[in-house]
């Protein structure tokens, strides 16, 4: 069974930067393609950043130019680096690997971790 433990979140203030970190395990993790997705209190879990097994990244509006999402297939890992961080990023942020039809491949999310932003 498929293992997502996310981690690297905390408090910080805007403007200042976090690095997310997702291990996977019980996965073939490097032929799948990885997002990062995040749900704000009240409202839908979104994907914020996704790459391929190749290596190709795809970016949400709201974090474009902010956020970079990066993978080693060695460790089975997925990182999320997100700077410039603002209040509205503030989110439980989740990993898993995203398909073609817009669903994500492992029904059993990980505990997420939490991202505040705030002065």
């Amino acid at each position: 069974q498929v293992q997502l433990v996310e981690s690297g979140g905390g408090l910080v203030q805007p403007g200042r930067s976090l690095r997310l970190s997702c291990s996977v395990s019980g996965s073939n993790f490097p032929i799948y393609a990885m997002a990062w997705y995040r749900q704000a209190p009240g409202k839908q879990r979104d994907m914020v950043a996704a790459i391929t097994s190749g290596g190709n990244t795809v970016y949400a509006d709201s974090v474009k130019g902010r956020f970079t999402i990066s993978r080693d297939n060695a460790k089975e890992t997925v990182d999320l680096q997100m700077s410039s961080l603002k209040p509205e990023d503030t989110a439980v942020y989740y990993c898993n690997a995203p398909t073609s039809t817009g669903g994500v491949r492992w029904g059993s999310w990980g505990q997420g971790t939490q991202v505040t932003v705030s002065s």
